[in-house]
């Protein structure tokens, strides 16, 4: 994917019971062409699926719909084994699967699986030295050796197979930098849109991170998770009095989707229902056949 290309996907919180619907609203995904779908990574609920087992399971069933973990629970995944897990999907499925991370919100109920609570700072810590572990462990070359203060490997070899995009869910400002100095793309925090105060204060961070380290700030693409309605006609208002877009018509999300690219650099939406959870279907069918190929050829119009 490149730093140009707009992509589109669907979030999913599923249960257990909700896998036979998941399954559905992913194969209307593939069939209508949209890119990706996500699911939540919260593995001390017993009665969510867990999310790469059902990565797998869905990527398996579909043809060239990329699945990741919006965001993986990375304190009860450890990177080397992240690696095998992420680098063995995008070689079975070629390629379609992204590597979302984060350094752990729930901290109680992630300590309640026996992993060591650590401070925000360290958190953080591990998190940046994972994603580096784990692109270490991707794309071939001789064993690695990675003594990090959090994770260590010795003499480990990489999977021959590309390290998939890795997209993080940076919320602060420490976090943000490590964002811009090793990740190839961010997701906002609490649902925040590039018409947000956090996302205005949160991008200059990762892009001065990302220049300091060398890196085209450019590069590392921004993908909204994006809740809200889609209605038969258009809203007097499509964001209410604190700024947070509510929805409206087809029409509606067309302009303000392709203003968001053209203007803001977006190059990613993520549909969840307007409570943040699972689309229903008929939605999804409206964001993967009519919103989601109008943004892209308006996009491409003004390209060309």
């Amino acid at each position: 994917m490149s730093a140009r290309e707009v992509v589109f996907g669907f979030g999913a919180h599923s249960t257990i019971g909700d896998a036979p619907e998941l399954l559905d609203m992913a194969q209307l995904a593939d069939r209508e062409g949209l890119d990706l779908f996500s699911l939540s990574d919260h593995p001390y609920v017993g009665q969510r699926l867990d999310a790469y087992a059902a990565l797998g399971f869905v990527i398996g069933r579909t043809q060239r719909l990329a699945g990741f973990a919006n965001v993986s629970n990375l304190p009860t995944r450890p990177p080397a084994m992240l690696a095998r897990t992420v680098t063995s999907l995008a070689a079975l499925s070629g390629g379609r699967v992204v590597l979302g991370m984060g350094a752990g919100g729930l901290w109680e109920r992630i300590a309640d699986m026996g992993v060591a609570r650590l401070s925000p700072s360290d958190a953080v810590d591990a998190f940046e030295e994972a994603i580096v572990l784990v692109k270490k462990l991707s794309g071939g070359g001789p064993p690695v050796t990675f003594q990090g203060l959090h994770y260590r490997v010795n003499q480990i070899e990489p999977a021959p197979v590309a390290p998939p995009p890795v997209w993080t869910g940076s919320v602060g400002r420490k976090s943000l930098a490590a964002t811009g100095r090793v990740a190839d793309g961010w997701i906002p925090g609490h649902a925040a849109d590039w018409a947000s105060e956090r996302y205005r204060a949160s991008r200059p961070v990762i892009d001065e991170a990302a220049a300091a380290a060398g890196r085209d700030p450019r590069e590392i693409r921004t993908v909204f998770n994006f809740p809200g309605h889609i209605t038969d006609r258009p809203l007097a208002a499509t964001r209410d009095r604190d700024g947070r877009w509510v929805g409206g018509s087809t029409g509606q999300w067309i302009e303000e989707l392709t203003a968001a690219v053209l203007q803001h650099g977006a190059s990613g939406f993520m549909l969840f229902s307007p409570r943040g959870g699972t689309p229903d279907l008929p939605s999804l069918a409206r964001w993967a056949g009519e919103i989601a190929p109008a943004v892209r050829e308006a996009v491409a119009k003004d390209a060309s």
